[in-house]
Protein backbone atom coordinates (compact mmCIF):
# COMPACT_ATOMS: atom_id res chain seq x y z
CA UNK A 1 0.00 0.00 0.00
CA UNK A 2 1.74 3.21 -1.09
CA UNK A 3 0.56 6.72 -0.26
CA UNK A 4 0.63 9.13 -2.92
CA UNK A 5 -0.12 13.02 -3.32
CA UNK A 6 -1.76 14.52 -5.77
CA UNK A 7 -3.64 18.06 -6.40
CA UNK A 8 -6.82 16.83 -7.17
CA UNK A 9 -8.73 13.12 -6.99
CA UNK A 10 -11.82 12.87 -9.63
CA UNK A 11 -14.22 9.97 -8.71
CA UNK A 12 -15.49 9.01 -12.85
CA UNK A 13 -14.89 8.81 -15.93
CA UNK A 14 -17.77 9.73 -17.30
CA UNK A 15 -18.25 13.13 -19.45
CA UNK A 16 -17.75 14.65 -16.18
CA UNK A 17 -14.55 13.36 -15.24
CA UNK A 18 -12.90 13.66 -18.73
CA UNK A 19 -13.89 16.88 -18.57
CA UNK A 20 -12.36 17.75 -14.93
CA UNK A 21 -9.83 15.96 -16.26
CA UNK A 22 -8.92 18.17 -19.01
CA UNK A 23 -9.35 20.91 -17.71
CA UNK A 24 -7.25 20.66 -14.68
CA UNK A 25 -4.58 19.06 -16.38
CA UNK A 26 -4.37 21.95 -18.47
CA UNK A 27 -3.94 23.97 -15.48
CA UNK A 28 -0.71 21.94 -14.76
CA UNK A 29 -2.39 20.36 -11.53
CA UNK A 30 -1.72 16.67 -11.22
CA UNK A 31 -4.93 14.14 -11.22
CA UNK A 32 -5.76 10.87 -10.31
CA UNK A 33 -9.17 9.68 -11.97
CA UNK A 34 -10.42 6.26 -10.99
CA UNK A 35 -13.51 4.29 -12.70
CA UNK A 36 -15.39 1.52 -11.65
CA UNK A 37 -15.45 0.51 -15.16
CA UNK A 38 -13.15 -0.87 -17.57
CA UNK A 39 -13.46 1.96 -20.15
CA UNK A 40 -14.74 5.49 -19.90
CA UNK A 41 -18.05 6.82 -20.83
CA UNK A 42 -19.78 6.51 -17.25
CA UNK A 43 -23.53 5.84 -17.73
CA UNK A 44 -22.96 5.11 -21.34
CA UNK A 45 -20.83 2.97 -20.55
CA UNK A 46 -22.50 0.38 -18.69
CA UNK A 47 -26.40 1.11 -20.16
CA UNK A 48 -25.73 -1.05 -23.17
CA UNK A 49 -29.58 -2.28 -23.24
CA UNK A 50 -31.50 -2.96 -26.16
CA UNK A 51 -32.58 0.81 -27.66
CA UNK A 52 -30.25 2.98 -25.50
CA UNK A 53 -30.30 6.22 -26.54
CA UNK A 54 -29.75 9.76 -25.13
CA UNK A 55 -33.03 11.89 -25.62
CA UNK A 56 -31.33 14.83 -26.37
CA UNK A 57 -30.09 15.30 -30.09
CA UNK A 58 -26.73 14.15 -30.73
CA UNK A 59 -26.13 17.57 -32.70
CA UNK A 60 -26.43 19.00 -29.06
CA UNK A 61 -25.02 16.50 -26.88
CA UNK A 62 -21.36 16.93 -27.13
CA UNK A 63 -18.54 18.94 -25.63
CA UNK A 64 -18.09 22.61 -27.22
CA UNK A 65 -14.73 23.59 -25.16
CA UNK A 66 -12.59 22.51 -28.34
CA UNK A 67 -14.25 23.59 -31.53
CA UNK A 68 -11.39 21.20 -33.51
CA UNK A 69 -13.40 18.46 -31.66
CA UNK A 70 -17.06 19.81 -32.81
CA UNK A 71 -15.81 20.30 -36.83
CA UNK A 72 -13.65 16.32 -36.78
CA UNK A 73 -16.58 14.44 -34.92
CA UNK A 74 -19.89 13.48 -36.80
CA UNK A 75 -23.00 12.16 -35.84
CA UNK A 76 -24.80 9.70 -37.87
CA UNK A 77 -28.85 9.86 -36.41
CA UNK A 78 -30.79 11.86 -35.17
CA UNK A 79 -31.00 10.46 -31.20
CA UNK A 80 -27.47 8.59 -31.67
CA UNK A 81 -27.44 4.93 -29.90
CA UNK A 82 -25.26 4.53 -26.88
CA UNK A 83 -22.60 2.53 -29.16
CA UNK A 84 -22.25 5.68 -30.73
CA UNK A 85 -22.17 7.83 -27.83
CA UNK A 86 -19.62 5.32 -25.93
CA UNK A 87 -17.68 5.94 -29.06
CA UNK A 88 -17.57 9.68 -28.80
CA UNK A 89 -16.44 9.72 -25.26
CA UNK A 90 -13.92 7.12 -26.38
CA UNK A 91 -12.61 9.37 -29.46
CA UNK A 92 -12.41 12.41 -26.66
CA UNK A 93 -9.91 10.40 -23.95
CA UNK A 94 -7.69 9.20 -27.02
CA UNK A 95 -7.54 12.52 -28.79
CA UNK A 96 -6.50 14.90 -25.52
CA UNK A 97 -4.91 11.26 -24.49
CA UNK A 98 -6.89 11.64 -21.01
CA UNK A 99 -6.53 7.32 -19.98
CA UNK A 100 -2.72 7.57 -18.97
CA UNK A 101 -4.42 9.62 -16.16
CA UNK A 102 -7.62 7.32 -15.50
CA UNK A 103 -6.96 4.04 -12.87
CA UNK A 104 -10.11 1.51 -14.62
CA UNK A 105 -11.80 -1.33 -12.82
CA UNK A 106 -11.22 0.92 -9.86
CA UNK A 107 -14.02 1.58 -7.11
CA UNK A 108 -13.03 4.95 -4.61
CA UNK A 109 -14.27 3.13 -1.04
CA UNK A 110 -13.98 6.23 1.14
CA UNK A 111 -12.69 9.84 1.59
CA UNK A 112 -11.73 11.12 4.72
CA UNK A 113 -11.11 15.09 5.26
CA UNK A 114 -8.17 16.35 7.75
CA UNK A 115 -9.09 19.73 8.70
CA UNK A 116 -5.66 20.03 10.31
CA UNK A 117 -4.03 19.67 6.77
CA UNK A 118 -6.72 20.73 4.80
CA UNK A 119 -6.14 17.27 2.62
CA UNK A 120 -8.62 14.33 1.79
CA UNK A 121 -7.71 10.98 2.28
CA UNK A 122 -9.07 8.47 -0.31
CA UNK A 123 -9.12 5.02 -0.23
CA UNK A 124 -9.68 2.51 -3.06
CA UNK A 125 -10.76 -1.32 -2.94
CA UNK A 126 -7.42 -2.55 -4.53
CA UNK A 127 -6.37 -1.14 -1.11
CA UNK A 128 -4.74 2.44 -2.65
CA UNK A 129 -4.49 5.52 -0.76
CA UNK A 130 -3.49 8.90 -2.21
CA UNK A 131 -3.65 12.08 -0.57
CA UNK A 132 -4.95 15.05 -2.26
CA UNK A 133 -6.04 18.50 -1.32
CA UNK A 134 -8.79 18.70 -3.84
CA UNK A 135 -11.98 15.64 -4.36
CA UNK A 136 -13.90 15.70 -6.98
CA UNK A 137 -17.07 13.22 -7.39
CA UNK A 138 -17.89 13.23 -10.85
CA UNK A 139 -20.20 9.97 -10.42
CA UNK A 140 -23.16 10.74 -12.34
CA UNK A 141 -27.04 11.36 -11.46
CA UNK A 142 -28.11 7.60 -12.75
CA UNK A 143 -24.91 5.50 -11.74
CA UNK A 144 -26.26 3.53 -9.41
CA UNK A 145 -28.92 0.61 -10.59
CA UNK A 146 -31.59 -0.06 -8.64
CA UNK A 147 -33.25 -3.60 -8.15
CA UNK A 148 -36.82 -4.00 -7.50
CA UNK A 149 -38.41 -4.60 -4.05
CA UNK A 150 -39.46 -8.24 -5.25
CA UNK A 151 -37.84 -11.38 -3.17
CA UNK A 152 -36.86 -14.46 -4.57
CA UNK A 153 -34.66 -13.69 -7.76
CA UNK A 154 -31.89 -16.26 -6.12
CA UNK A 155 -34.31 -18.95 -6.92
CA UNK A 156 -35.20 -18.44 -10.37
CA UNK A 157 -33.06 -20.86 -12.37
CA UNK A 158 -32.64 -18.89 -16.13
CA UNK A 159 -30.40 -15.68 -16.92
CA UNK A 160 -31.89 -11.98 -15.24
CA UNK A 161 -30.77 -9.15 -16.61
CA UNK A 162 -30.28 -5.37 -15.45
CA UNK A 163 -30.84 -2.52 -17.94
CA UNK A 164 -28.67 -0.87 -16.08
CA UNK A 165 -25.81 -3.65 -16.26
CA UNK A 166 -26.68 -5.23 -19.91
CA UNK A 167 -23.82 -7.97 -20.95
CA UNK A 168 -21.63 -6.19 -23.11
CA UNK A 169 -21.76 -9.10 -25.54
CA UNK A 170 -25.57 -8.56 -26.04
CA UNK A 171 -28.61 -10.80 -25.58
CA UNK A 172 -30.72 -12.64 -27.78
CA UNK A 173 -34.21 -13.46 -26.69
CA UNK A 174 -35.39 -15.25 -29.79
CA UNK A 175 -37.79 -17.88 -29.11
CA UNK A 176 -37.91 -17.28 -25.58
CA UNK A 177 -40.71 -16.21 -23.11
CA UNK A 178 -39.56 -12.84 -21.30
CA UNK A 179 -40.69 -11.15 -18.40
CA UNK A 180 -39.59 -7.27 -18.23
CA UNK A 181 -40.22 -5.38 -14.80
CA UNK A 182 -40.26 -1.89 -15.45
CA UNK A 183 -42.15 0.88 -17.80
CA UNK A 184 -39.45 3.91 -17.43
CA UNK A 185 -36.81 5.08 -20.10
CA UNK A 186 -34.97 1.88 -20.28
CA UNK A 187 -37.90 -0.16 -20.32
CA UNK A 188 -39.60 1.62 -22.63
CA UNK A 189 -36.63 2.06 -25.04
CA UNK A 190 -35.95 -1.49 -24.84
CA UNK A 191 -39.36 -3.64 -25.37
CA UNK A 192 -40.21 -3.27 -28.39
CA UNK A 193 -36.56 -4.44 -29.51
CA UNK A 194 -37.19 -7.59 -26.95
CA UNK A 195 -40.13 -8.22 -27.95
CA UNK A 196 -39.64 -8.31 -31.43
CA UNK A 197 -37.09 -10.87 -30.68
CA UNK A 198 -39.17 -12.96 -27.78
CA UNK A 199 -41.92 -15.45 -28.49
CA UNK A 200 -43.99 -13.95 -25.65
CA UNK A 201 -42.99 -11.10 -23.87
CA UNK A 202 -44.90 -9.75 -20.60
CA UNK A 203 -44.69 -6.36 -19.35
CA UNK A 204 -45.31 -5.59 -15.05
CA UNK A 205 -46.22 -1.89 -15.29
CA UNK A 206 -46.54 -0.27 -11.90
CA UNK A 207 -46.87 3.78 -13.59
CA UNK A 208 -47.62 4.31 -16.97
CA UNK A 209 -45.15 6.89 -18.60
CA UNK A 210 -45.80 10.10 -20.89
CA UNK A 211 -43.60 8.68 -24.48
CA UNK A 212 -43.84 10.19 -27.59
CA UNK A 213 -41.91 9.12 -31.16
CA UNK A 214 -38.03 9.97 -31.22
CA UNK A 215 -38.76 9.81 -35.04
CA UNK A 216 -35.37 8.94 -35.12
CA UNK A 217 -33.29 9.32 -38.85
CA UNK A 218 -30.24 9.32 -39.81
CA UNK A 219 -28.95 12.89 -40.60
CA UNK A 220 -28.32 14.48 -43.62
CA UNK A 221 -25.25 16.17 -44.48
CA UNK A 222 -26.96 19.57 -44.94
CA UNK A 223 -28.16 19.27 -41.42
CA UNK A 224 -24.46 18.40 -40.05
CA UNK A 225 -22.82 21.23 -42.07
CA UNK A 226 -25.33 23.61 -40.87
CA UNK A 227 -24.94 22.98 -37.17
CA UNK A 228 -21.05 23.07 -37.62
CA UNK A 229 -21.17 26.36 -39.26
CA UNK A 230 -22.97 28.07 -36.75
CA UNK A 231 -21.94 25.85 -33.45
CA UNK A 232 -20.26 28.56 -31.48
CA UNK A 233 -23.60 30.86 -31.80
CA UNK A 234 -25.71 27.77 -30.89
CA UNK A 235 -23.35 27.07 -28.08
CA UNK A 236 -23.89 30.35 -26.69
CA UNK A 237 -27.76 30.34 -26.11
CA UNK A 238 -27.65 26.72 -25.46
CA UNK A 239 -25.68 27.81 -22.32
CA UNK A 240 -28.15 30.68 -21.06
CA UNK A 241 -31.12 28.80 -22.23
CA UNK A 242 -33.61 27.00 -19.61
CA UNK A 243 -33.60 23.19 -20.66
CA UNK A 244 -29.49 23.66 -21.98
CA UNK A 245 -31.35 23.59 -25.52
CA UNK A 246 -32.46 26.69 -27.32
CA UNK A 247 -36.28 27.26 -28.37
CA UNK A 248 -37.96 30.10 -28.60
CA UNK A 249 -39.47 31.35 -24.68
CA UNK A 250 -43.47 30.99 -24.55
CA UNK A 251 -45.39 34.18 -24.26
CA UNK A 252 -48.93 32.55 -23.82
CA UNK A 253 -51.09 30.70 -21.38
CA UNK A 254 -52.29 26.93 -22.33
CA UNK A 255 -55.51 27.85 -21.10
CA UNK A 256 -55.87 31.25 -23.53
CA UNK A 257 -55.74 29.95 -26.34
CA UNK A 258 -58.50 27.85 -28.47
CA UNK A 259 -57.95 24.28 -28.58
CA UNK A 260 -57.54 23.99 -32.28
CA UNK A 261 -54.54 26.29 -32.19
CA UNK A 262 -52.93 24.38 -28.60
CA UNK A 263 -53.86 21.62 -30.33
CA UNK A 264 -51.37 22.27 -33.31
CA UNK A 265 -48.84 23.62 -31.13
CA UNK A 266 -48.64 20.57 -29.53
CA UNK A 267 -48.52 18.61 -32.58
CA UNK A 268 -45.48 20.38 -33.78
CA UNK A 269 -44.04 19.25 -30.98
CA UNK A 270 -44.83 15.91 -31.28
CA UNK A 271 -44.16 15.91 -34.65
CA UNK A 272 -40.07 16.95 -33.94
CA UNK A 273 -39.47 14.20 -31.38
CA UNK A 274 -38.57 17.05 -28.99
CA UNK A 275 -39.32 16.52 -25.11
CA UNK A 276 -38.72 20.27 -24.65
CA UNK A 277 -41.17 21.52 -27.41
CA UNK A 278 -44.01 20.01 -25.52
CA UNK A 279 -43.15 21.66 -22.87
CA UNK A 280 -42.31 25.20 -23.31
CA UNK A 281 -45.03 25.30 -25.93
CA UNK A 282 -46.86 28.11 -23.12
CA UNK A 283 -45.55 29.49 -19.94
CA UNK A 284 -48.00 27.55 -17.81
CA UNK A 285 -47.80 23.91 -18.82
CA UNK A 286 -45.28 22.89 -15.94
CA UNK A 287 -46.76 25.27 -13.27
CA UNK A 288 -50.82 25.16 -13.65
CA UNK A 289 -52.26 21.55 -13.76
CA UNK A 290 -55.00 22.63 -15.73
CA UNK A 291 -52.73 24.04 -18.22
CA UNK A 292 -50.75 20.91 -17.97
CA UNK A 293 -53.71 19.00 -18.73
CA UNK A 294 -54.04 19.97 -22.18
CA UNK A 295 -50.89 18.32 -23.05
CA UNK A 296 -51.43 15.25 -20.82
CA UNK A 297 -54.59 14.84 -22.67
CA UNK A 298 -53.26 15.52 -26.21
CA UNK A 299 -50.37 12.47 -25.49
CA UNK A 300 -53.56 9.87 -23.90
CA UNK A 301 -55.41 10.60 -27.24
CA UNK A 302 -52.18 9.78 -29.14
CA UNK A 303 -51.72 6.30 -27.03
CA UNK A 304 -55.89 5.51 -28.05
CA UNK A 305 -54.96 6.30 -31.47
CA UNK A 306 -51.76 3.75 -31.60
CA UNK A 307 -53.65 0.90 -29.56
CA UNK A 308 -56.44 -0.62 -31.18
CA UNK A 309 -57.68 -2.26 -27.50
CA UNK A 310 -59.22 0.59 -25.50
CA UNK A 311 -58.71 -1.15 -22.21
CA UNK A 312 -55.18 -2.06 -22.85
CA UNK A 313 -55.19 1.65 -23.96
CA UNK A 314 -56.21 3.42 -21.36
CA UNK A 315 -53.81 1.00 -18.85
CA UNK A 316 -51.08 2.33 -21.18
CA UNK A 317 -51.96 5.92 -20.34
CA UNK A 318 -50.53 7.88 -17.39
CA UNK A 319 -53.36 9.79 -14.76
CA UNK A 320 -51.73 10.02 -11.51
CA UNK A 321 -48.96 12.72 -12.30
CA UNK A 322 -48.82 15.64 -14.33
CA UNK A 323 -47.47 15.64 -17.97
CA UNK A 324 -43.64 16.24 -17.32
CA UNK A 325 -42.92 16.36 -13.74
CA UNK A 326 -41.59 12.75 -14.17
CA UNK A 327 -39.18 12.45 -17.24
CA UNK A 328 -41.06 11.91 -20.43
CA UNK A 329 -39.75 9.43 -22.65
CA UNK A 330 -39.10 9.29 -26.39
CA UNK A 331 -39.63 5.99 -28.18
CA UNK A 332 -39.54 4.05 -31.48
CA UNK A 333 -42.30 1.72 -31.51
CA UNK A 334 -43.21 1.45 -27.93
CA UNK A 335 -47.33 1.80 -28.07
CA UNK A 336 -47.54 -0.16 -31.17
CA UNK A 337 -45.82 -3.04 -29.69
CA UNK A 338 -49.05 -3.75 -27.43
CA UNK A 339 -50.86 -4.56 -30.57
CA UNK A 340 -49.08 -7.50 -31.17
CA UNK A 341 -51.14 -10.86 -29.98
CA UNK A 342 -47.55 -12.40 -28.08
CA UNK A 343 -46.94 -9.58 -25.64
CA UNK A 344 -49.05 -8.86 -22.37
CA UNK A 345 -49.22 -5.89 -19.99
CA UNK A 346 -49.72 -6.83 -16.25
CA UNK A 347 -50.81 -3.75 -14.28
CA UNK A 348 -49.28 -4.50 -10.65
CA UNK A 349 -50.88 -1.33 -9.17
CA UNK A 350 -54.03 -4.11 -9.09
CA UNK A 351 -52.86 -7.63 -8.73
CA UNK A 352 -49.24 -6.83 -7.05
CA UNK A 353 -46.15 -8.13 -7.53
CA UNK A 354 -45.18 -11.32 -5.02
CA UNK A 355 -42.11 -13.18 -5.73
CA UNK A 356 -40.12 -15.07 -8.65
CA UNK A 357 -40.31 -17.76 -8.31
CA UNK A 358 -38.65 -21.29 -9.85
CA UNK A 359 -40.87 -20.81 -12.97
CA UNK A 360 -40.82 -17.05 -13.54
CA UNK A 361 -43.15 -13.93 -12.08
CA UNK A 362 -45.58 -14.54 -9.49
CA UNK A 363 -48.37 -11.81 -8.55
CA UNK A 364 -51.33 -11.68 -6.02
CA UNK A 365 -53.28 -13.45 -9.05
CA UNK A 366 -51.37 -15.81 -10.80
CA UNK A 367 -47.92 -17.28 -12.02
CA UNK A 368 -46.20 -16.54 -15.38
CA UNK A 369 -43.88 -18.75 -16.39
CA UNK A 370 -41.03 -17.39 -18.48
CA UNK A 371 -36.99 -18.25 -19.64
CA UNK A 372 -35.49 -14.52 -18.87
CA UNK A 373 -36.36 -11.74 -17.01
CA UNK A 374 -35.40 -8.18 -17.34
CA UNK A 375 -35.51 -5.59 -14.75
CA UNK A 376 -36.14 -1.68 -15.96
CA UNK A 377 -35.95 -0.67 -12.41
CA UNK A 378 -33.80 2.42 -13.04
CA UNK A 379 -31.71 3.80 -10.13
CA UNK A 380 -31.29 4.98 -7.37
CA UNK A 381 -30.56 8.68 -8.58
CA UNK A 382 -28.82 11.94 -7.55
CA UNK A 383 -27.60 10.70 -4.34
CA UNK A 384 -26.62 7.26 -4.87
CA UNK A 385 -23.21 7.46 -6.45
CA UNK A 386 -22.37 10.19 -3.99
CA UNK A 387 -23.69 8.36 -0.80
CA UNK A 388 -21.94 4.77 -1.95
CA UNK A 389 -19.04 6.10 -0.93
CA UNK A 390 -18.01 6.44 2.53
CA UNK A 391 -17.34 10.43 2.40
CA UNK A 392 -16.44 11.80 5.99
CA UNK A 393 -15.68 15.44 5.85
CA UNK A 394 -15.15 18.01 8.87
CA UNK A 395 -15.15 16.15 12.74
CA UNK A 396 -15.52 12.61 10.67
CA UNK A 397 -19.62 13.14 9.83
CA UNK A 398 -20.71 11.20 6.82
CA UNK A 399 -22.10 12.37 3.94
CA UNK A 400 -25.19 9.53 4.21
CA UNK A 401 -25.41 10.97 7.83
CA UNK A 402 -25.53 15.07 6.74
CA UNK A 403 -28.18 13.78 3.81
CA UNK A 404 -29.58 11.59 6.16
CA UNK A 405 -33.01 13.58 5.53
CA UNK A 406 -32.64 14.90 2.11
CA UNK A 407 -29.54 16.40 0.06
CA UNK A 408 -28.33 19.58 1.35
CA UNK A 409 -25.93 21.38 -0.88
CA UNK A 410 -24.82 25.13 -1.96
CA UNK A 411 -25.16 25.49 -6.00
CA UNK A 412 -25.04 21.83 -6.04
CA UNK A 413 -21.65 22.00 -6.30
CA UNK A 414 -20.38 22.03 -2.69
CA UNK A 415 -21.35 20.64 0.87
CA UNK A 416 -21.08 22.41 4.04
CA UNK A 417 -18.95 20.74 6.19
CA UNK A 418 -17.07 19.08 3.68
CA UNK A 419 -14.20 21.48 2.42
CA UNK A 420 -12.66 21.53 -0.98
CA UNK A 421 -14.88 19.02 -1.82
CA UNK A 422 -16.78 19.47 -5.37
CA UNK A 423 -19.72 17.44 -6.94
CA UNK A 424 -20.50 17.44 -10.53
CA UNK A 425 -23.99 17.78 -11.23
CA UNK A 426 -24.58 17.53 -7.79
CA UNK A 427 -28.35 17.68 -6.31
CA UNK A 428 -29.71 21.26 -6.22
CA UNK A 429 -28.15 21.91 -9.37
CA UNK A 430 -30.02 21.53 -12.82
CA UNK A 431 -28.58 18.68 -13.73
CA UNK A 432 -31.18 15.90 -15.06
CA UNK A 433 -33.65 18.80 -15.84
CA UNK A 434 -31.52 19.89 -18.63
CA UNK A 435 -29.20 18.66 -21.62
CA UNK A 436 -26.92 17.20 -19.11
CA UNK A 437 -23.32 17.93 -21.31
CA UNK A 438 -24.44 22.05 -20.77
CA UNK A 439 -24.87 21.54 -17.32
CA UNK A 440 -21.54 18.93 -16.81
CA UNK A 441 -19.35 21.65 -18.97
CA UNK A 442 -20.19 24.58 -16.66
CA UNK A 443 -20.08 23.09 -13.70
CA UNK A 444 -16.45 21.70 -14.59
CA UNK A 445 -15.44 24.90 -15.52
CA UNK A 446 -16.87 26.36 -12.68
CA UNK A 447 -15.02 24.00 -9.79
CA UNK A 448 -11.86 24.54 -12.74
CA UNK A 449 -11.82 28.31 -11.95
CA UNK A 450 -12.63 27.98 -8.51
CA UNK A 451 -9.49 25.22 -7.89
CA UNK A 452 -7.25 28.11 -9.71
CA UNK A 453 -8.69 30.81 -7.82
CA UNK A 454 -7.49 29.34 -4.42
CA UNK A 455 -4.29 28.68 -5.80
CA UNK A 456 -3.48 31.98 -7.34
CA UNK A 457 -4.85 33.11 -4.03
CA UNK A 458 -3.00 31.13 -1.65
CA UNK A 459 -6.29 29.97 0.21
CA UNK A 460 -5.62 26.24 1.74
CA UNK A 461 -9.59 25.86 2.28
CA UNK A 462 -12.90 26.73 0.75
CA UNK A 463 -16.10 25.72 2.28
CA UNK A 464 -19.70 26.56 2.09
CA UNK A 465 -21.00 28.10 5.18
CA UNK A 466 -24.37 26.69 7.04
CA UNK A 467 -25.88 29.90 6.20
CA UNK A 468 -25.44 30.27 2.13
CA UNK A 469 -26.61 26.39 2.16
CA UNK A 470 -29.61 26.75 3.72
CA UNK A 471 -30.70 29.77 1.62
CA UNK A 472 -30.12 28.00 -1.39
CA UNK A 473 -31.57 24.69 -0.35
CA UNK A 474 -34.74 26.99 0.79
CA UNK A 475 -34.44 28.87 -2.62
CA UNK A 476 -34.69 25.45 -4.80
CA UNK A 477 -37.62 24.22 -2.92
CA UNK A 478 -38.88 27.47 -2.90
CA UNK A 479 -38.60 27.48 -7.39
CA UNK A 480 -39.54 23.93 -7.01
CA UNK A 481 -42.76 24.18 -5.74
CA UNK A 482 -43.81 26.74 -8.03
CA UNK A 483 -44.04 24.19 -10.51
CA UNK A 484 -45.94 20.87 -10.56
CA UNK A 485 -42.88 18.72 -10.14
CA UNK A 486 -43.15 17.90 -6.36
CA UNK A 487 -46.73 16.85 -6.77
CA UNK A 488 -45.49 13.41 -8.69
CA UNK A 489 -43.71 10.51 -6.92
CA UNK A 490 -40.62 10.61 -9.46
CA UNK A 491 -37.06 9.69 -9.01
CA UNK A 492 -36.43 13.59 -9.34
CA UNK A 493 -38.12 13.15 -5.66
CA UNK A 494 -35.87 9.94 -4.58
CA UNK A 495 -39.65 8.30 -4.62
CA UNK A 496 -38.76 5.64 -6.42
CA UNK A 497 -36.65 3.87 -3.48
CA UNK A 498 -38.19 3.23 0.02
CA UNK A 499 -36.95 4.67 2.89
CA UNK A 500 -35.12 7.73 0.64
CA UNK A 501 -36.42 10.86 1.75
CA UNK A 502 -38.97 12.80 -0.53
CA UNK A 503 -37.21 16.08 -1.62
CA UNK A 504 -36.95 17.80 -5.04
CA UNK A 505 -33.44 17.05 -5.96
CA UNK A 506 -32.91 19.19 -9.05
CA UNK A 507 -33.04 23.44 -9.51
CA UNK A 508 -36.10 24.21 -11.94
CA UNK A 509 -35.04 27.35 -12.16
CA UNK A 510 -33.13 27.41 -15.32
CA UNK A 511 -29.67 27.10 -17.28
CA UNK A 512 -29.42 30.27 -17.72
CA UNK A 513 -30.10 31.66 -14.28
CA UNK A 514 -28.39 28.89 -12.88
CA UNK A 515 -25.17 29.99 -14.43
CA UNK A 516 -25.70 33.91 -13.45
CA UNK A 517 -26.05 33.25 -10.20
CA UNK A 518 -22.86 30.62 -9.95
CA UNK A 519 -21.00 33.33 -12.02
CA UNK A 520 -22.03 36.34 -9.69
CA UNK A 521 -20.83 34.43 -6.57
CA UNK A 522 -17.43 33.72 -8.39
CA UNK A 523 -17.29 37.17 -8.86
CA UNK A 524 -17.79 38.02 -5.49
CA UNK A 525 -14.93 36.71 -4.28
CA UNK A 526 -16.79 33.16 -3.54
CA UNK A 527 -19.21 34.94 -2.00
CA UNK A 528 -20.90 32.17 0.56
CA UNK A 529 -18.09 30.43 1.12
CA UNK A 530 -15.51 30.56 4.27
CA UNK A 531 -11.95 30.62 2.69
CA UNK A 532 -8.87 30.11 4.91
CA UNK A 533 -5.55 31.29 4.12
CA UNK A 534 -2.36 29.33 3.47
CA UNK A 535 -0.41 29.13 6.44
CA UNK A 536 2.67 31.44 6.53
CA UNK A 537 6.20 30.25 6.19
CA UNK A 538 8.22 30.03 8.83
CA UNK A 539 11.27 31.27 8.46
CA UNK A 540 14.33 28.75 9.04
Amino acid sequence: MTDKSVDVVVVGAGFSGLYQLYRLREMGLTTRVFEAGSGVGGTWYWNRYPGARCDVESLNYSFSFSPELEQEWTWSEKYSPQPEILGYAEHVAERFDLKKDITFDTRVESAVYDGDTHTWTVTTDGGEVVSTRFFVMATGCLSVSKAPEIPGAETFPGPIYHTGHWPHEGVDFTGKRIAVIGTGSSGIQSIPIMAAQAAEATIFQRTPNFSMPAGNRPLTEEEVRTRKENYREYREAAKWSGFGVPVPAPTRSALEVPEEERNQAYQAGWDQGNLVAILTSYVDTLAVKEANDTAAEFVRAKIRDVVKDPELAEALSPRSFPFGTKRPCLDTGYYETFNDDHVHLVDIRKTPLVEITTKGVRTSEQEYEVDAIVFATGFDAMTGALTRVDIRGRNGVSLREKWGEGPRSYLGLTVAGFPNMFTITGPSSPSVLTNMMVAIEQHVDWVADCIGWLRDNDVAELEATDRAEDEWVRHVEEVGNTTLYPTADSWYMGSNVPGKPRVFMAYIGGMGAYREKCDEIAAKGYAGFALTPEPESVPA
